[in-house]
């Protein structure tokens, strides 16, 4: 009896630690290879006349969620959609870092509690986040600009946290003269992070963060999602947040917030706003785009709309020509001046193409007739323009 015992114990700590191994190792490159699949392609063409365009083009991406996956930025991954090598192969000169905090299960573009089980909980005990980040949003938010700022040390002068306009000037600067240096600007998805207390703006914004989304997909301390259960607009605390975040050197995004949130935003202030991912209700008629008339309020500001690069926003084509024609029918509706790119790459989305292969997107929006000022102006020139404007 003792020498079963002895062997069931074993047997016992044996299936715990092969079972620590598959959740920790195991299951977290896996969900992460399986949420944020390339499809397989043949290669794009690209004309040489695309090709020699794209080099020269200043080209930006207005959201990404790369840190909220264990890859090492700094290493060209065989998985998931965006990194430094891939980002600098893509001719990308800036890139949208987006700290994702708080998801819940059973996540759809409809309708979501703010009460249902959080899966980032799980994916940062999996992953062997920090402890802080167990049961914190900010401390999250926090840790994923760390994550940043660690790849940035990492990464032999190729990658560039950008805080201020001095440093988006120097960036663009390194790069004129042939460096091959990748801004990288640190955003939130959502401002839960800020947990309810404005002393916590502090804090992130010390973190590295100049993008400030307010909504993701439920209702939170500030207002409605577009994806939560009453639409409703800003909260006293959302506006007491969004007056705050309008004297700061920040951008705010409206992506994933409620209609009514949006129009209170626009009703608040008088800086340029963004929609940093989505589509064109007009060209693609979901609940997760805008109506065409309020694109056109928040292109009104100054401000732009970035194109996502997945099915859910494009209602179809998601190559390279599909994205095109999309971007095409958004300049014939908000005007060329407010057309940005919001790939969302690594956020659960599937796509057709990953930064690596943004030559490819060039040569598509000429093969649409776009004129190479406007598409100078899209694949980056725009989101230059709103952060030049916000930084200090």
């Amino acid at each position: 009896m003792r020498r079963f015992l002895k062997w069931l114990a074993g047997l016992t700590a044996a299936v715990v630690v092969i079972g620590a191994v598959i959740f920790f190792v195991v299951v977290p490159p896996y969900v992460e290879n399986a949420r944020n699949n390339v499809i397989d392609h043949d290669p794009y063409p690209v004309s040489d006349t695309a090709a020699a365009l794209h080099e020269t083009l200043i080209v930006g991406d207005l959201h990404a969620d790369p840190l909220l996956w264990s890859r090492d930025l700094t290493e060209r991954g065989t998985r998931g959609q965006v990194d430094i090598p891939r980002l600098i192969e893509g001719n990308v000169a800036l890139q949208v870092f987006t700290a994702v905090t708080k998801s819940p299960a059973g996540q759809n573009y409809e309708a979501n509690s703010a009460e249902a089980f959080d899966n980032i909980t799980l994916l940062a005990i999996g992953q062997l986040w920090p402890l802080r980040t167990w049961d914190s949003l900010k401390e999250r938010a926090i840790y994923q600009a760390e994550k940043l700022h660690q790849f940035e040390a990492a990464s032999s002068g190729h990658l560039k946290v950008i805080k201020t306009r001095a440093d988006l000037d120097a960036v663009l600067e390194a790069r004129a003269r042939g460096e091959k240096v990748v801004g990288g600007i640190l955003g939130i998805e959502g401002a839960h992070p800020l947990e309810g207390d404005l002393a916590n703006l502090d804090p992130i914004f010390d973190a590295g963060h100049r993008v400030f989304g307010l909504q993701h997909f439920f209702d939170n301390e500030l207002g409605g999602s577009l994806h939560g259960t009453g639409n409703t607009g800003l909260t006293e605390f959302g506006r007491q947040v969004v007056a705050e975040l309008a004297k700061r050197p920040v951008v705010i995004d409206l992506a994933h917030s409620s209609p009514q949130v949006a129009r209170d935003v626009l009703a608040m202030t008088d800086e340029p706003l963004i929609v940093s991912h989505g589509g064109l209700h007009g060209f693609c008629p979901v609940k997760r785009n805008y109506p065409d008339d309020l694109m056109k309020e928040i292109a009104a500001t100054g401000g732009v709309i970035g194109m996502g690069y997945w099915a859910d926003v494009t209602c179809g084509d998601i190559a390279p020509a599909g994205i095109a024609k999309m971007i095409k029918a958004a300049i014939e509706t908000v005007g060329e001046d407010h057309v940005a790119l919001g790939s969302d790459y690594d956020g659960s989305v599937e796509t057709a193409f990953d930064t690596s292969e943004l030559a490819a997107l060039t040569s598509a929006l000429l093969d649409e007739g776009l004129t190479e000022a406007q598409i100078r102006k899209v694949m980056g020139e725009n989101m230059v323009r709103v952060f030049r404007q916000q930084l200090q």
